[in-house]
């Protein structure tokens, strides 16, 4: 009883987890090449695992291409008066398959996106009272409307969820 007990919660919770697949057929489609190109913004926020939000932020943002290959320079501004730049180096693969790298993630974020979603996986060098964590970070990305997207981050370390960030960017949109 106990075994089957198991089984089934295990089934249970595979059952709920999304996968990018299940985008597929809606609309409208992400092309990070489109979204992602000339001037956004985004406001967001991150939240510890109790829920609480600790940190708010905007980001201006200039995306640029040619071909497959992009780069999305990100211009932080929290909440206490700090700032912090990222710029992202993208290569979109086939099959919506997308790689980037940037000074602050180690090794290569890898996504895939599906309809209006992309799901994006980077370790992420995080700076915290003068030292460096590698947490792992689990994009999700949901293009609402043309100018839209929506995105929700889970942020781990050894598989213990630390929080959550969320965004909400706005192409050409200034704050």
């Amino acid at each position: 009883m106990r075994m089957l007990t198991v089984l089934l919660t295990l089934w249970l919770v595979s059952g709920c987890s999304a996968r990018i697949e299940d985008y597929r057929a809606m609309q409208p489609a992400l092309d990070l090449r489109e979204y992602f190109n000339g001037d956004l913004t985004a406001w967001g926020h991150f939240q510890d695992r109790s829920g609480m939000v600790v940190k708010r932020f905007t980001v201006k943002m200039k995306g640029t291409w040619q071909g497959n290959e992009g780069r999305l320079e990100e211009y932080f501004l929290y909440d206490d008066g700090s700032r912090q730049t990222r710029i992202w180096h993208l290569t979109k693969l086939p099959d919506g398959r997308y790689t980037g790298r940037a000074d602050d993630v180690v090794g290569t974020a890898r996504g895939q996106s599906a309809g209006p979603a992309l799901q994006w996986n980077y370790t992420l060098a995080l700076p915290v009272n003068g030292k460096v964590y590698h947490v792992s970070m689990n994009d999700w990305m949901y293009l609402h409307d043309p100018d839209t997207l929506i995105n929700r981050t889970v942020m781990s370390k050894f598989g213990v969820r630390l929080g959550e960030v969320t965004l909400f960017f706005r192409k050409g949109a200034q704050p």
